[in-house]
């Protein structure tokens, strides 16, 4: 089995976020895909196999398999492009999400994904003590987002992880404007056996429409504000949003299994 990994959102190795990408001739059991994402340790690795013109794409961490993500959709369709489908301008994805679509867009890999419909709720004291910081403004769709005002305050938090898996939402993102950024952001992600994802594509599908709405702007670019760091470059279409980033490989390998 092929096994590639790809860091997202950058154009440089030990930077972005990395996802294990394995492309396969047939399905496996479920339970291998989870010993072999165990043994990766990254927030993600995907699965693919080819159907007729499109690709069949699973998303697993650590903690099990999840329903959308963003970082390893743009580390799969890179490999693809790469050493697979090389004359190709776009490739199409089915997945839990629905068809997903990844286009090349010069020296950027363009994808396509829903926007999360968030319900403003109250903040708590529960997110505050778990944060480590008052947020200004709470909401939730699939995962929680909690808006600071200044941007220093995201870059040095230091959440409670055992707290935070007393909050709703699948993962936390922490979000403020930018300096030089139109955001900057930091996502976490205990529930899914992840401390902290170093750039989180579907956690922009909470954040990109928060901040175009605020800043009533369609096209922002983001920043993932995690050690590693990445960078986004992101619009809002309708109920979708546009997520496009660069990619580096970082290995190529077999697996022996």
């Amino acid at each position: 089995m092929k096994q590639y990994v790809v860091d997202a959102f950058t154009d440089e190795v030990f930077h972005g976020n990395p996802a294990a990408i394995c492309i396969l001739e047939e399905w496996i059991p479920e339970d291998l895909m989870m010993n072999i994402t165990r043994e990766n340790n990254f927030s993600e690795t995907a699965f693919a196999v080819r159907e007729g013109e499109r690709y069949h794409l699973l998303w697993f961490t650590p903690g099990g398999e999840i329903d959308l993500c963003g970082h390893a959709t743009l580390a799969c369709a890179y490999v693809l492009f790469r050493f697979y489908m090389p004359r190709a301008e776009e490739v199409v994805f089915s997945t839990l999400s629905g068809d997903l679509t990844v286009s090349r867009r010069g020296d950027l890999l363009e994808m396509e994904f829903p926007a999360y419909q968030l319900e403003k709720i109250p903040v708590t004291e529960a997110m505050t003590d778990a944060i480590g910081a008052v947020p200004s403004e709470a909401y939730i769709g699939r995962d929680l987002l909690c808006v600071f005002e200044e941007e220093d305050t995201v870059r040095h938090l230091t959440p409670d992880l055992e707290k935070l898996l007393g909050l709703d939402g699948l993962l936390l993102h922490a979000t403020a404007p930018g300096r030089a950024f139109d955001s900057v952001s930091r996502s976490f992600a205990p529930k899914l056996g992840v401390p902290e994802d170093p750039v989180c594509g579907s956690g922009h599908c909470h954040i990109v429409p928060y901040w175009a709405k605020r800043l009533n702007k369609e096209s922002l670019v983001a920043c993932q504000a995690s050690r590693r760091g990445g960078t986004l470059y992101c619009r809002v279409s309708g109920d979708k949003v546009i997520l496009a980033g660069k990619a580096a490989l970082f290995s190529e390998c077999e697996l022996y299994l």
